[in-house]
């Protein structure tokens, strides 16, 4: 079969996620929702959800149209940056912004109608959050690659160049800066939604848990509904805005280096440009069988559940894994074998992840038990306990991580060990890499699925405690809900995992966009060590001689410190900004406690729609600052250090931004899980002081686990995207 024909095959796999995406929403939506409280209570949630997003959206418009007219004047006036850039720019936006509106719009529908299916069986409450929850997860898929598929069509008809080879690199680097669009929009989603989410769950957990005792999602808590609609604009609309961009940016990165490895062979290129493309899309069809393979049975425990959900994406990844081969084999692409071991290590790379932060977070397990029995003494014990889980568990995915890139680094060069370092072979194991990444993220369709379960799962639970439904149904939401609290943290693994092994593909992308930044400019070749060397056959190591990217430049290293500080910064000022957004809902909720007569005996009526108001207009407000710094500090960064200064940026980010990610993720879902774990009637239960503790360490997981450590992937990535997005203006601006 023809290597082009085969292209084929990437847009209608995209259009079948669609088409099955479609199903799972029709077939949600044909399910009862309950008694016309559960309906009413519903509807208040998703009106809550649709206003925010429509606000939010209002604001990253006003941002992407500035950005918009800035790439323009780069692009138009000064001539230092590809045309194409400001067009690619606003699609990424849209398309990431598109995955997530859905994602959550399918979400608010189906939470109502999981607390109802759970009134019959386990199973079926089970089944109907998991597939309303593959609907984002085959949205992102599904429009990610019919995006990728589109713009190749594009730019293939409408770019010119000298060579074919040359055509491949211009259009390949030009597909990747839509990942910037993607990125930014996904950072605003995530930042807006946690602090959103966290300001509404906190004020609802500290006034109304603790200091009135009455329990989670109790209609007399005036939070309740705010905290609801935030779990929906943070862990769907967020997450699905978020794995769009890390699903697009591993294709392509890594196409853009596949075109970059196999320059001297038109043919070969075109191979490898196309086979990333082609394992996502075989990912697409093998997610969906594994959709179908969950289910479960009445009175499963937290073990029996998690495997139900482990049957479906180790099904998937077997099956992804031996269709690599076949599709490797089948485009005959130089070391298919050993680029297949290279896309099975991303595989297996994301699974390890996957159980070592189940382990740290699940209350099936020790960490996150001796959590919940720390709350005996009190909470600062609780959360020393939940802090020193966190601080471990980042060993196992940073083991798995530099594991990960060694292996599909060596298989990609045939474990040339010797010459490692040459030219050929840094541009064909960086290949490696990013195929890997590729690889972790193939999956996608039905690990996202269990990502967006969660939060269907949470508000089903917070549906059936205001309905006043029978106490069964909600222990079914309750062991759904804790399920979900364990998936939602093993999805942020994933998203962390790939974000890593993406941005280190991204680092190589960046030095061939600084090669198209040359041209731009006029200059048409380098001078590397006495030698004349033409831009456009340029190799990473040679640009890495001219530029003198080493760790004795004292330019490196500024940007090294300078990327490192930027996760810690990032993070500080995003927790910040959901204290002071929690402060403002902790006193509306004891103000309507103290002022609206009757409220906690029953006979009086919240006020719902003032803690909503408050959690938008604190998101609105504070999302803004940490999202712009992450767009310009790249920017100046490459405006006074040149390339050099922004490599070194790169590196200090990602190193320091991947280990905080972790810790600040899996430390929130094991605070979560531990005051789950008390609830199921451990160490007192509900109301003991153990309780008490634990709903502390969980109050301070929050914005841990939703705002600052999931964001952090998206600060990785987008400092990458946007480096590469303005490596003109970087090599025709740089002061030093």
């Amino acid at each position: 079969m023809e290597t082009q024909t085969l292209f084929y095959i990437v847009p209608i796999a995209a259009l079948t996620a669609l088409g099955f995406a479609w199903y799972f929403f029709k077939q949600m939506m044909k399910e009862s929702e309950g008694t016309d409280l559960m309906k009413e209570i519903a509807s208040h949630v998703r009106s809550g959800a649709m206003a925010y997003l429509r606000q939010q959206y209002r604001v990253v418009l006003i941002v992407f149209v500035i950005l918009s007219i800035f790439f323009a004047i780069l692009a138009y006036g000064f001539e230092v940056q590809n045309p194409w850039v400001p067009f690619a720019f606003i699609t990424g936006g849209f398309f990431s912004g598109l995955a997530g509106f859905i994602g959550m719009k399918t979400a608010t529908y189906a939470s109502g109608r999981t607390a109802n299916a759970t009134r019959q069986s386990l199973d079926s409450g089970l089944k109907l959050a998991f597939r309303s929850g593959a609907v984002m997860g085959l949205v992102v898929v599904g429009l990610g690659l019919l995006d990728i598929s589109v713009w190749y069509i594009v730019l293939n008809y409408f770019i010119e160049s000298i060579s074919e080879s040359q055509k491949m690199v211009v259009i390949t680097t030009t597909m990747l800066t839509f990942g910037m669009g993607a990125s930014t929009q996904a950072l605003f989603a995530r930042v807006g939604g946690g602090i959103y989410t966290k300001a509404a769950d906190v004020g609802a957990d500290l006034v109304g848990k603790v200091e009135a005792g009455i329990p989670e999602d109790d209609p007399r808590n005036p939070a309740t509904i705010a905290d609801n609609v935030g779990d929906n604009v943070g862990d769907v609309a967020g997450m699905g805005a978020d794995l769009y961009e890390s699903y697009c940016g591993s294709i392509l990165a890594t196409a853009a280096l596949g075109a970059s490895a196999f320059y001297v062979n038109p043919q070969m290129q075109t191979k490898a440009i196309f086979a990333p493309m082609l394992i996502a899309a075989g990912g697409i069809i093998l997610s969906i069988l594994g959709i179908f393979v969950v289910r479960t049975k009445e009175g499963a425990g937290m073990k029996e559940l998690l495997k139900s959900l482990g049957r479906g994406i180790n099904f998937s990844s077997i099956l992804i894994a031996l269709f690599t081969f076949f599709i490797l084999w089948l485009l005959k692409i130089d070391n298919w074998l050993g680029i297949s071991f290279s896309v099975v290590t991303g595989l297996l790379a994301g699974i390890i992840i996957g159980q070592s932060t189940e382990y740290y977070t699940s209350h099936s397990y020790k960490p996150t038990q001796r959590i919940s029995e720390s709350g005996k003494t009190g909470p600062a014990t609780v959360i020393i306990s939940g802090i020193g889980v966190g601080m471990i568990s980042t060993a196992i995915p940073v083991i798995t991580i530099a594991a990960a890139i060694i292996l599909s680094f060596l298989f990609a060069i045939r474990f040339d060990v010797n010459n490692m370092l040459e030219a050929q072979n840094i541009s064909m194991g960086l290949y490696g890499i990013g195929i890997a990444a590729v690889g972790m993220l193939s999956t996608l369709g039905i690990t996202l699925a269990t990502d967006a379960y969660g939060p269907i799962a949470d508000n089903a639970g917070g549906n059936a405690q205001m309905s006043k439904l029978e106490p069964e149904v909600r222990k079914r939401t309750d062991v759904l809900d804790a399920l979900g609290n364990t998936t939602a943290a093993t999805g942020k693994g994933f998203a962390i995992g790939s974000a890593a092994l993406t941005a280190l593909a991204l680092l190589a992308s960046y030095l061939e966009e600084i090669k198209i930044g040359l041209v731009h400019i006029g200059q048409t070749t380098i001078d590397v060590a006495g030698r004349v060397v033409n831009v456009a056959e340029a190799s990473i190591p040679d640009l890495m001689e001219y530029y003198q990217v080493t760790l004795m430049n004292p330019k490196v290293l500024a940007g090294v410190f300078l990327g490192s500080v930027m996760a810690f910064l990032f993070c500080g000022l995003t927790m910040n900004a959901v204290g002071r957004a929690a402060q403002k809902m902790v006193e509306e909720v004891r103000r309507q406690f103290r002022e609206i007569p009757g409220i906690l005996e029953g006979t009086g009526k919240p006020d719902y729609a003032k803690c909503v108001e408050i959690s938008t207009k604190g998101a609105q407000r504070e999302m803004l600052f940490p999202s712009i710094l992450a767009i310009v500090v790249p920017v100046i960064t490459g405006l006074v250090f040149g390339v050099s200064g922004v490599m070194g940026l790169l590196v200090g980010g990602l190193g320091s931004g991947f280990v905080l990610a972790v810790f600040m993720a899996n430390a929130g879902g094991a605070w979560d899980n531990a005051k789950k774990y008390v609830e199921e009637g451990n160490f007192g239960g509900k109301g003991s002081e153990a309780h008490k503790a634990n709903v502390v360490g969980d109050t301070v997981g929050d914005p841990f686990k939703d705002t600052s450590g999931p964001s952090l992937n998206i600060l990785i990535k987008l400092m990458s995207m946007v480096s590469i997005v303005m490596a003109g203006l970087t090599v025709a601006f740089s002061l030093i």
